[in-house]
């Protein structure tokens, strides 16, 4: 089973105006770059310049469609 690490980077200043920035790692090798802003989540695959761009909404929809495995959310991270 491959090993994947996910880095990241916080922003110098407010969240609402710069991106949070995942770098993910499969078995050490850089499988992309996924970045969480205000308005949208985009994955960069490695070696690409251009990323792969989805709303929120358009997020939740291919995430509820897609799922293979549920899992409950921590009582310590319920928010809302």
């Amino acid at each position: 089973m491959a090993k994947h690490d996910v880095g990241f980077e916080m922003p110098q200043r407010a969240l609402d105006r710069s991106d949070v920035i995942f770098r993910v790692r499969e078995d050490g090798e850089l499988l992309g770059t996924l970045t969480v802003s205000k308005g949208s989540v985009v994955w960069f695959p490695k070696k690409s310049h251009y990323g792969h761009r989805v709303g929120w909404s358009r997020f939740d929809a291919l995430m509820r469609e897609h799922v293979t495995r549920f899992e409950k959310r921590s009582p310590a991270r319920d928010t809302d």
